[in-house]
C-alpha cells in the first residue's frame, strides 16, 4: 500500500516535532501494511518549508528508517496551498511536486470556501503539464454544499484525493458522508492518510480498509491504494477506475448525472 499523503518530516509543520516522533510514526504505518509514503508538509508562500531542506530531510528519514529495518521507501513532496501564484512558484521549483518529479501536485484548498482564482490555478498548472491533485476536498465545506463546484474541478483535469480517515469519520458525519459518496461514486482517485502524529492524527489503515472494501468493493481498494498512487508515483497517466460492485439504489439524481458527465457513458449500475 502506498500512502500519498502524510506528514512525517520533523519539526517542519504540524507534523512530528522531533526524529523519533518522525521514525514512530513511519513504524506505525508499517505495521498497517504501508511501504510507501509520501512526505507531503504543508507549503504556504513565504512560510514553511524550503524545497531543498524538504529533500534533504526525506533523505535522511530514509538512511534513519534503514537503520531501524523499516522497510518504507519515502517520496519528498508538499501539501501546497491554493494561492494565486501558485504555478509561478511551482515553475520557480520554490515548492515540491510529489517524488520531486514534476508531474502531479498535491493542492490543499480553504476549509470553508473556495478562492476565486481556483479555475485559473488548476487550469495553469495543467499548461505547465502539472496534474492538481485536490487533497481531501470532503472536508470543504463550499464543495460539499455544492459538488458540481468539484465535478466541474474534475473535468478541468484535477484528481481527487480523499483522506482515509474521513471515510470512518475523523472528521465529522458531513466530512464523512461527502467522502463516502465520492468513493462510491468513483469520483476519488486516490486515498491518503493524512497522518500527523500518533496521538491526536494518527493513520487508521487497519480501520478504513475493510470500510473502503465495504463501499466500493476490492477494485476499489487496490486502485485508491495501490495501483494508482503506483503510476502516479511512475510518472505515468495509467490510473484505474473501478465501478461500484453494488446496487446503488437509494442515490441521488444528481450523483447519476455526475457520473454520466465524467465517463461519458450509461451508468447501467445505478438503478
Amino acid at each position: 500500500m502506498i500512502d500519498l499523503h502524510a506528514h512525517i518530516l520533523p519539526g517542519v509543520d504540524d507534523g512530528p516535532a522531533t526524529w523519533a516522533a518522525a521514525i514512530e510514526l513511519c513504524r506505525q504505518l508499517v505495521s498497517q501494511g504501508v511501504t510507501g509514503v509520501v512526505a507531503t508538509p504543508h507549503f504556504h508562500p513565504g512560510g514553511y518549508p524550503d524545497t531543498g531542506h524538504v529533500l534533504e530531510l526525506a533523505a535522511e528519514l530514509s538512511d534513519k528508517l534503514r537503520s531501524a529495518g523499516l522497510p518504507l521507501t519515502v517520496y519528498p513532496g508538499a501539501e501546497a496551498y491554493l494561492v494565486p501564484e501558485l504555478p509561478q512558484l511551482v515553475a520557480a521549483q520554490a515548492v515540491l511536486t510529489l517524488n520531486n518529479a514534476g508531474r502531479y501536485l498535491l493542492v490543499e484548498l480553504p476549509l470553508e470556501e473556495i478562492p476565486s482564482c481556483t479555475e485559473n490555478v488548476i487550469f495553469s498548472l495543467m499548461l505547465d503539464g502539472i496534474t492538481p491533485i485536490l487533497a481531501h476536498p470532503e472536508r470543504n465545506a463550499r464543495l460539499r454544499d455544492k459538488p458540481e463546484i468539484l465535478i466541474t474541478l474534475v473535468e478541468r483535469g484535477a484528481l481527487v484525493q480523499v483522506n482515509a480517515g474521513s471515510l470512518v469519520g475523523e472528521f465529522g458525519t458531513r466530512v464523512q458522508k461527502f467522502a463516502t459518496d465520492l468513493v462510491r461514486q468513483g469520483m476519488a482517485h486516490f486515498l491518503g492518510s493524512d497522518a500527523h502524529c500518533l496521538r491526536k492524527r494518527p493513520p487508521l489503515w487497519p480501520v478504513v480498509m475493510p470500510q473502503l472494501e465495504k463501499l466500493a468493493g476490492q477494485e476499489a481498494v487496490l486502485a485508491l491504494t495501490i495501483n494508482n498512487p503506483a503510476a502516479l508515483l511512475a510518472g505515468t497517466e495509467d490510473f484505474t477506475s473501478y465501478e461500484h460492485p453494488f446496487p446503488l439504489v437509494q442515490e441521488s439524481n444528481f450523483w447519476r448525472r455526475v457520473l454520466s458527465r465524467l465517463l461519458g457513458k450509461k451508468t447501467d449500475y445505478f438503478l
